[in-house]
């Protein structure tokens, strides 16, 4: 059974008008089919090239535009899909659909809440508890830290801790997504709670690799702690936290450096001088070249003009 399959027709016919509004042009669109049908005629990539598309877009999604990914991946999820079905095959599939869903905005729910929930699903296809943890941890902390769609962040944070408490990167994503959900909705206690909770996790389980969505290194849990801290009025944790992220950044990401300059602002504007917060976050916004935006600085300065 193909991966075509995924949660029916109907899905798949939103997955062809989400690749058709991305303006695919003419001659990209016939590399697609004929990329898809080879695919189909058993020409495809392997398992193992799979992994290694993977882990380029793991490292170029640190660096890259959102339109950019959103172009490629779909591009590769038109492919998988036509793929034989196996395990691994499943387990590709939900990693490149949590990466597509990143691309939309949170507070888009009919496309990146319905693509994290896909991802899911195909996770769960793929039997692997790994695969399944991660997805649903990566989808709380994308959902959590953009402040959008709180309860699907802690729906999928609570079925990532019930799959498996081991230590993970997924459950480590998981901890900080349910964290900032609490500390939206006022939470503190809660908050705090998680907040010392993923520090334990990280301790276990935080990576060495620097540059991959797929890893939390030293300065990216100090990125989740700088805005959590700020919603929560504690700015003794948010700086030191800045600091910690800003001393390990790797200078080949200057929107994670924008990111902190955000956390600044919010924590200026939350302080009672939101026209100030609002100027900073701006400036640093504005600073940052346009290729280099997200769809979670545009969340985050809408946070900030909000406070």
């Amino acid at each position: 059974m193909p991966l075509a399959v995924l949660e029916g027709e109907v899905k798949r016919r939103t997955f062809i008008n989400d690749v058709a509004a991305a303006a695919i042009a003419p001659v990209v669109a016939s590399d697609l089919l004929s990329a898809g049908f080879t695919a189909r005629l058993g020409k495809g990539p392997t398992p193992d090239d799979w992994e290694a598309k993977l882990a380029t877009y793991g490292t170029e999604y640190m660096s890259l535009g959102a339109a950019d990914i959103q172009r490629r991946v779909a591009g590769e999820l038109v492919v998988v899909q036509q793929q034989p079905d196996s395990p691994r095959l499943w387990s590709v599939a939900a990693r490149l659909m949590t990466l597509y869903a990143k691309t939309f905005p949170g507070s888009d729910g009919s496309r990146a809440v319905n693509w994290y929930r896909m991802a899911a699903r195909a996770a769960d296809e793929s039997g692997d508890a790994d695969a399944r943890v991660w997805v649903r941890g990566r989808a709380a902390i994308a959902l959590g830290y953009e402040g959008a769609a709180l309860g699907v962040a802690d729906m999928l944070a609570d079925q990532a801790m019930a799959i498996s408490d081991r230590p993970s990167l997924g459950l480590l994503n998981a901890v900080f997504g349910k964290a900032h959900a609490a500390a939206l909705r006022g939470d503190t206690d809660t908050a705090r709670r998680l907040m010392d909770e993923g520090r334990r996790l990280f301790d276990k389980a935080g990576s060495y690799e620097q540059t991959s969505d797929y890893a939390v290194p030293w300065w990216r849990l100090n990125v989740f702690v700088s805005l959590l801290a700020a919603r929560l009025g504690d700015e003794a944790t948010a700086v030191a936290a800045q600091d910690a992220a800003r001393r390990e950044l790797p200078a080949e990401l200057p929107r994670f450096a924008t990111h902190l300059d955000l956390h600044c602002g919010l924590m200026l504007a939350r302080s009672g001088d939101v026209p100030a917060g609002v100027a900073q976050a701006r400036a640093a916004l504005d600073a940052l070249p346009p290729d280099k935006h997200s769809l979670t600085l545009r969340l985050l300065m809408a946070e900030v003009e909000r406070a």
